[in-house]
């Protein structure tokens, strides 16, 4: 087994539990895979459809490749006027695209929804959530990398002074071509 990063893409829940009565909740999602835990931005949004629309990175060794075998996802509330508190969880079953992803080197997952159990073990709502897994952590950073020399092309591109450079270049040589073009023909 190699060394690997899952990414993960937190998009948003629909229908989940309000957990009291009054107050308009904000929710957070906190995210453990194997022995790391991160966590979210607090949600924007109603409080029926939160969104987050933010991307976690988890740095897997080989030990964390064979033993990671699920993603748990609790949602918590916080509220102006009361602590807030646990809403539910979603665990979801990764050891499949970690074997799949060390395999081909790389595997994506599309967000899907997934449930969300609360503390009864009854269902209330979904979670969508998206992976990304790379085998090689060389290569990811590589093209994170890449990506950001791309970015930086492209923003020189756009600029207007990299308009203007390249536009008083193109003048310059389309009217000294018809300049020389013209000189021939009174040669002629």
């Amino acid at each position: 087994m190699k060394t690997g990063i899952l990414e993960i893409l937190l998009v948003n829940a629909k229908g989940i539990a309000h957990p009291n009565l009054v107050g308009t909740p904000s929710y957070y999602v906190v995210i453990e895979c194997g022995t790391q835990t991160q966590r979210s931005k607090v949600s924007s949004g109603k409080h029926e459809q939160p969104c987050w629309n933010e991307k976690f990175i988890f740095d897997f060794s080989p030990f964390d490749c064979k033993n990671s075998t699920h993603l748990k996802c609790r949602i918590m509330a916080t509220e102006l006027f009361t602590s807030g508190g646990f809403v539910g969880e979603a665990k979801i079953y990764i050891g499949g695209i970690i074997s799949e992803g060390n395999d081909q080197g790389y595997i994506e997952i599309k967000p899907a929804a997934y449930n969300v159990v609360l503390e009864d073990d009854t269902y209330k709502g979904q979670i969508k959530i998206g992976f990304k897994f790379i085998a090689n952590k060389e290569q990811y950073m590589m093209g994170r990398r890449d990506q950001c020399i791309a970015y930086e092309k492209k923003e020189s591109c756009n600029s207007i002074c990299g308009c203007i450079w390249r536009i008083s270049w193109w003048k310059i040589l389309f009217f000294y071509h018809r300049k020389s073009s013209k000189d021939i023909q009174k040669m002629n």
